[in-house]
């Protein structure tokens, strides 16, 4: 089928579903609203054999952040619909016995400049093969310091999975060019917030400590499950408090947490390394977790 000059291919994967359509030649306009204004919203999510980990949190944070982006709910995005699109998009990749990475996007559909003729919705489904099934701890060397060229606003903005990512990109480009695995964030506040890919808890002594929403970090599905854990340790404390970079280098652990990587220790911070113990107790109460649900 053959489409006009203005339309680019964005087709990363095999087979897509468009819209509930699957297909593996999909196009995206040049008008489309998340291309244009990144007025668009996504949920990364794993998927172990067919089950997709997390599935409730993810859902009812994609529904809470099109409310506030003030997208148009369909009265088909129940749980259940959402969930078949999902499931159907990973047989259509023969990747129903596989461990998957899946992108579920919701864009506000064409039509306005800033201001949208419509707040309709178009969505998609992909899917990719992961290399390995629920979570490993990497033994390897990490090492951090602070992206400080640009900071993240604390506003309830700052706390959706949108693809406004331009301070994540270019931290993630600072990282390279200086020879490190990540960058940590600061907000307007100066407050360490994140990750360049990822919420971050700090462990002093017996006390867990994570920056608050409020500070503008991601509202992270994977910082839930370890809030959720952790606040059932019986030995550990657990606070959601700003975090000064001068802390830093006080702690005894860091780690960073997505969905896809679980937990990431992080081993040095400037001239400060790292324990890792409790970041292996936890991964692996993560994982008995996820084959009890």
């Amino acid at each position: 089928m053959s489409r006009p000059d203005s339309y680019r291919d964005i087709r990363d994967f095999f087979m897509i579903n468009f819209n509930g359509t699957l297909t593996d030649n999909t196009n995206i306009s040049i008008n489309n609203r998340g291309y244009r204004y990144g007025d668009y919203l996504f949920e990364t999510i794993k998927v172990v054999n067919n089950k997709i980990l997390f599935w409730e949190d993810h859902y009812f944070r994609l529904m809470a952040s099109m409310r506030i982006l003030r997208m148009e709910i369909p009265m088909s995005f129940t749980m259940e619909f959402l969930q078949q699109q999902i499931l159907d998009t990973l047989n259509a990749n023969a990747l129903q016995d596989s461990d998957a990475k899946v992108r579920l996007l919701v864009n506000r559909a064409e039509g306005g400049l800033y201001l949208p003729t419509n707040n309709t919705v178009d969505y998609i489904v992909t899917a990719e093969e992961l290399p390995y099934d629920f979570y490993l701890l990497q033994d390897e060397q990490y090492e951090v310091d602070l992206f400080k060229d640009y900071y993240v606003s604390p506003d309830l903005l700052s706390t959706l999975k949108t693809n406004n990512k331009a301070l994540n990109v270019v931290g993630s480009v600072y990282a390279s060019e200086n020879d490190l695995d990540n960058c940590l964030i600061l907000n307007t506040n100066k407050n360490v917030v994140e990750a360049l890919n990822g919420n971050l808890f700090l462990l002093k002594d017996k006390m867990l400590k994570t920056p608050p929403l409020k500070d503008g970090c991601l509202k992270g599905i994977m910082r839930k499950q370890i809030l959720d854990i952790a606040r059932i340790i019986p030995e550990i404390s657990v606070i959601e408090e700003s975090i000064s970079p001068f802390e830093l280098q006080k702690v005894d652990e860091m780690f960073i947490t997505n969905v896809i990587q679980g937990i990431v220790p992080v081993t040095k911070y400037r001239k400060k390394t790292y324990r890792t113990e409790f970041s292996r107790s936890l991964l692996s109460k993560l994982n008995t977790k996820i084959r009890l649900d």
